[in-house]
């Protein structure tokens, strides 16, 4: 799932309901550790003067949240081997 600045931003604030093919809604999942990251360091490339910040600092992503964010990747398909 690729994520836009604007939508990484906007988080669950703007939580939007996608409508699905038998009529129900379903809720857009909120942006995750890694698309976070990604939104930021575009932002610092397009010139926002922003700084990411340095590991152990308040506020910066621990050691354990890698690791469970880790939990959560999809698998490419594709190639089986």
């Amino acid at each position: 799932m690729t994520v836009s600045v604007q939508e990484a931003r906007a988080g669950l604030e703007n939580a939007a309901r996608l409508p699905e093919q038998d009529g129900s809604v379903r809720m857009k999942e909120k942006p995750g550790l890694y698309a976070n990251i990604r939104a930021k360091r575009e932002r610092i490339a397009s010139g926002s003067k922003e700084r990411m910040r340095p590991t152990g600092s308040k506020g910066a992503p621990t050691a354990q949240a890698f690791r469970d964010s880790a939990k959560t990747v999809k698998k490419p398909k594709g190639k089986k081997k």
